[in-house]
């Protein structure tokens, strides 16, 4: 068991954050749109005005902007501001579930309005964790577009005793499945598209002896576009309406890693809800998703 070292005065001063709200104005451009089909390896197709933004994309837009003055040890914007200021010094994207209601194209004129809905403490195994959720609404000229909760989870770094989490085996029956080769270049594309600079995607050294990892550590949202992009490979034509993903542990860099799905079946005879997941090398699960087409 980790030891609590968050008082609770710390907690009921970062949930004075609940309610916050700030708002980014963007253009869907062409240009990251064409970078990442790039790094995905899509043959070269030229995206243009009302070009259809494929889902998850959208992360290219509403960038984070900290002057370099403002940029913590780890290559995140130092705390406080519109996040509330955690105390613990990693920082991962736990998950999302977005909802599709009209789709995006490039040309849109887009704004984002983000909303800090939760801020939740649990003291873990591993020590402490505090859950940030925040909720962006994302609307073109016609409106509304997409609604995205997105949780955040900051954690302790790791103490000498600390045992990883028991793996969970991945489902075995994959419909459709493709093996990503991750590299440094590949990551490094994809921070430098979602303007990240977070430091365990690209500085080796930084993540192996700072951080306590194998590896350099693959983007959250990175596999979640790969497992997004495998269901609009595998379905002709589909358009989602909903995509929810949990990462369940890391993926790294130095190994392939896969991702999966198949129609569930069972809770959806009609085949509009997929089962998406990731799994590792050893066949473990990394990141577990569900899908639902229009």
């Amino acid at each position: 068991m980790g030891f609590m070292r968050i008082e609770p005065q710390t907690i009921s001063h970062l949930q004075e954050w609940l309610g916050k709200t700030e708002s980014f104005q963007d253009t869907v451009t062409a240009a990251p749109v064409r970078a990442l089909l790039a790094s995905l390896d899509y043959p070269d197709l030229a995206p243009k005005k009302g070009t259809f933004l494929p889902e998850l994309w959208h992360w290219l837009y509403f960038l984070p902007h900290a002057r370099q003055s403002d940029i913590g040890p780890d290559g995140h914007p130092k705390r406080g501001g519109f996040m509330p200021p955690v105390p613990l010094p990693r920082r991962m994207w736990a998950g999302s579930r977005l909802q599709w209601l009209a789709p995006l194209a490039v040309g849109d004129e887009i704004e984002r309005i983000s909303t800090i809905e939760s801020v939740s403490h649990k003291a873990g195994r591993s020590g402490d964790l505090i859950f940030v959720l925040v909720k962006h609404q994302i609307s073109n000229q016609t409106g509304l577009a997409l609604i995205e909760e997105h949780d955040i989870v900051y954690r302790d770094a790791p103490g000498p005793n600390d045992k990883p989490v028991a793996p969970t085996p991945a489902p075995t029956d994959a419909k459709w499945s493709k093996t990503i080769t991750p590299d440094d270049v590949l990551l490094f594309r994809y921070s430098a598209l979602t303007f990240n600079g977070h430091r365990i995607h690209y500085d080796r050294k930084y993540v192996t002896e700072v951080e306590g990892y194998p590896g350099l550590i693959v983007h959250g949202p990175l596999i979640a576009t790969l497992l997004v992009d495998l269901v609009r490979q595998s379905i002709q034509n589909c358009t989602l309406k909903s995509f929810e993903f949990r990462a369940i542990r890391p993926t790294f860099d130095i190994n392939s890693f896969k991702v999966c799905a198949k129609p569930d079946l069972e809770s959806d005879p009609a085949g509009k809800t997929i089962s998406v997941w990731a799994q590792d090398h050893e066949g473990m699960l990394t990141m577990q998703a569900t899908a639902v087409l229009a």
